[in-house]
């Protein structure tokens, strides 16, 4: 038997019986000197399945039949944690932040794995199974030591619904003027379940907001900037022609307002963006958008339209820290993102901000990537892309019966498809790495399904 295998046999017995009253367990971690004490608190999970899913149950005590339940201790706690196999399935159990604190893999259902550590510092933690693949399938729960503050899951969303945009322009003869103002907006947002981070955006979300014109129509842009702000802000339009796109014009001091016009020469779905120096960094922070400048004679009708944005975040902290996060600027340069997201946060497209249909109906996405650096491979698990505007070129004849397309950073397409059967179909970048950083949204299609087109498991997506 190896060391680590005896040591978790040993610690389950000495835990054992010092719940009984019948041991002091003495253990030694880093440098401390060894010390006699009990095991102060102790948890028994088992993994499974819910909706789906796969989880932590707890069991007994105030934790019993709970989803990946929150656990808790006081600093100091010297801790004991037994994972039980309930599926048969591969799995372990990591507290993230101490060490020692990882169960051995429980590979066979009834196989069990008991470890202790000491609770050493305050705070909100993770716990979560390292197997690849299994934390985002649902294998996640907080552990909070003393007095935690819960500031991070308070922190206010800033996620842009993917159905909060204008709906089609009506048919008319002429060109019609549009006012937009923008607004810029530095805050403190929710990233993830205890993250947070300080975003800069337009109107206070991320992305901004879908602007709706048509061709030959005018815009004039005002662009304020509020004087609680940190920094100057500006916006460039990958749809305006003019210096900057809009960005010479537009460099707006804390407390200023600019404006500029521009007529909307050419159809398609334009990024814009902030464009003040560090470009790149105001970009990830949440500054960009998209403009949607429809052809003369406008779009076809479809049931369903949504607006989903891809960018990545940069962060001092590890991917899955808990709290604060802060912006590190080595990593924006070298290209090496800590976070990718879709609508500006983690899950953002998932439970109540998932996409919805019903079967029977057309779907349209407006998509794009702010950036700034990676190019994404986007694609709908269980779908086919009916019609493909590649790079959003809407007088183009669309590319059709496409599985994955291509969009640059600053780049945008829309796709169109119909659902038939329903189930969960999930949004990803194909470079899939990135779903294990956050990159994941969720299509909920419901009604009735088609036995000619798929018969088979319709209650969860994956695959692909």
């Amino acid at each position: 038997m190896d060391m680590k295998r005896f040591t978790s046999v040993f610690a389950s017995l000495l835990v054992g019986l010092a719940g009984l009253g019948l041991f002091t367990l003495a253990w030694a971690q880093d440098d401390e000197s060894p010390a006699e004490y009990s095991a102060d608190v102790s948890y028994r999970l088992t993994t499974g399945l819910a909706e789906g899913k796969m989880v932590f149950f707890g069991v007994g005590g105030d934790i019993d039949g709970e989803v990946n339940p929150t656990l808790t201790a006081e600093p100091g706690d010297v801790v004991a944690v037994t994972l039980v196999n309930g599926d048969g399935v591969q799995h372990d159990v990591l507290f993230e932040g101490f060490a020692n604190a990882q169960s051995d893999m429980v590979t066979t259902e009834g196989a069990s794995s008991t470890f202790v550590f000491r609770a050493n510092e305050e705070g909100a933690f993770d716990y979560y199974c390292t197997v690849p693949g299994h934390r985002q399938a649902g294998m996640e729960g907080s552990f909070v030591v003393g007095e935690a503050e819960a500031a991070a899951d308070d922190a206010e969303s800033i996620v842009r619904a993917p159905t909060d945009l204008p709906g089609p322009i009506a048919d008319r003869d002429e060109p019609v003027h549009h006012d937009v103002t923008l607004t810029t907006v530095e805050k403190q947002g929710r990233l993830a379940d205890g993250t947070s981070y300080r975003f800069w955006t337009f109107d206070g979300q991320v992305p901004g907001p879908l602007l709706r014109v048509r061709q030959n129509d005018t815009v004039t842009v005002t662009l304020e900037n509020p004087a609680d702000s940190t920094m100057v802000h500006s916006v460039d339009f990958h749809a305006v022609t003019g210096p900057g796109g809009g960005a010479v014009a537009t460099q707006t001091a804390p407390g200023d307002a600019t404006s500029f016009s521009f007529t909307a020469l050419q159809p398609g779905l334009y990024v814009y963006h902030c464009a003040t120096p560090m470009v790149a960094h105001h970009i990830t922070n949440g500054m960009y958008g998209l403009i949607l400048v429809e052809p003369e004679e406008g779009l076809a009708e479809v049931d369903n339209e949504f607006y989903v944005m891809q960018g990545e975040l940069y962060t001092q902290q590890d991917f899955g820290q808990k709290g604060e996060l802060d912006f590190n600027v080595d990593k924006l340069l070298d290209e090496q993102p800590e976070y990718y997201v879709f609508n500006g946060a983690v899950g953002a497209l998932t439970g109540d901000g998932a996409l919805t249909a019903e079967t029977g109906e057309s779907v349209r996405i407006f998509f794009g990537v702010g950036g700034p650096n990676k190019t994404s491979s986007f694609h709908v698990i269980g779908e086919i892309f009916e019609r493909v505007y590649d790079q959003a070129s809407l007088t183009s004849p669309p590319l059709t019966d496409v599985q994955t397309t291509t969009v640059a950073p600053g780049g945008a397409t829309m796709v169109e498809f119909g659902v038939e059967v329903p189930g969960t179909y999930i949004l990803v970048d194909h470079a899939l790495s990135r779903a294990e950083r956050g990159l994941a949204g969720h299509l909920e299609v419901s009604g009735e399904g088609d036995p000619d087109v798929y018969q088979g498991e319709v209650t969860e997506g994956s695959g692909h």
